[in-house]
């Protein structure tokens, strides 16, 4: 894809409120929309600023994988099944060492985690 229909997609989906598409097709060519950057739309540009930022501050968007992860530890811990949060847990202990983790969990999840010593206790 020329930069032409890049720079186009990101527009068109700008334009359209469909901000996802926009955002990775942005990830995806970051390299090159920041030689570019004059070129996009004002939405679009400000997404563009949005991504930069995230990386200049080291965050990273979390993976489908780990989306799923985080679903299920909320699921387990609505219906207070301590052994499926301890299973998923010992599978995936670096996830919790990811700051963007704590703004997808859930009440019940925070509380049995920090109860079990898995994640600092919240300073609300």
């Amino acid at each position: 894809m020329n930069i032409e229909e890049l720079i186009n997609k990101i527009n068109s989906s700008a334009e359209e409120l469909d901000f996802v598409s926009s955002r990775t097709f942005i990830e995806q060519n970051i390299d090159i929309l920041e030689r570019h950057k004059n070129l996009l739309n004002s939405n679009a540009r400000q997404i563009l600023n949005f991504v930069q930022e995230r990386i200049k501050f080291g965050e990273v968007n979390l993976t489908r994988e780990e989306m799923a992860t985080v679903k299920a530890i909320n699921s387990y811990a609505s219906s207070f099944n301590l052994s499926g949060i301890k299973y998923t847990l010992k599978d995936n202990p670096k996830l919790f060492f990811k700051k963007d983790i704590f703004s997808f969990l859930n009440k019940d999840a925070v509380s049995i985690l920090e109860g079990m010593g898995a994640i600092a206790k919240s300073k609300i």
